[in-house]
């Protein structure tokens, strides 16, 4: 019996491990230092367009995973919002990647919002798993060199875009 339990706990802590998202985006930042933020080619929500995060090489994003079920995701998509249209200003996009969702759920949270930047489909997971990201929202600020500068694992707000954002703009 007691051998039999110890193996379901071996098996179990196996399994954990296994699963475990990777943190080495959040280490590097904690170090100090900039970490390459994986790939990413997603179609859009509304045309079906495929964008690559290698396309903005030379601007500042905010890259931003979300779900329309997410309550959170609902209070923060305002301020990714307006946040969106002043960094164009000065060559920062927002993206939205939405995942795990049924399409007709995700249109239905960017009209409700009125939100104006490129929504990407993610029905797999493979960015999320690609990022770490263990919850929604979860937001990766990506600087001009396509380097992860600042990463928010939970909502953004006016602090975390004024330090982390601006001053990767120059402002």
């Amino acid at each position: 019996m007691l051998l039999a339990t110890a193996g379901v706990l071996v098996l179990l802590a196996l399994g954990l491990a296994a699963n475990r998202p990777s943190r080495g985006l959040d280490q590097a930042i904690a170090q100090g230092h900039r970490a390459a933020a994986p790939s990413v080619s997603l179609p859009s929500l509304s045309t079906g367009r495929t964008y690559t995060l290698h396309a903005f090489r030379g601007r500042v994003v905010v890259l931003n995973l979300w779900a329309s079920w997410c309550e959170p995701c609902r209070a923060e998509a305002p301020v990714l919002e307006r946040w969106s249209r002043q960094i164009a200003a000065h060559g920062g996009s927002v993206l939205g990647v939405d995942t795990f969702d049924a399409s007709s759920d995700a249109r239905s949270f960017v009209r409700q919002l009125h939100l104006t930047y490129p929504i990407l489909r993610d029905p797999s997971g493979a960015v999320k798993a690609s990022f770490g990201v263990t919850g929604f929202p979860e937001s990766f600020v990506i600087d001009p060199s396509g380097r992860v500068a600042a990463i928010a694992r939970g909502p953004v707000d006016d602090a975390f875009m004024k330090s982390a954002v601006m001053p990767l703009l120059g402002t």
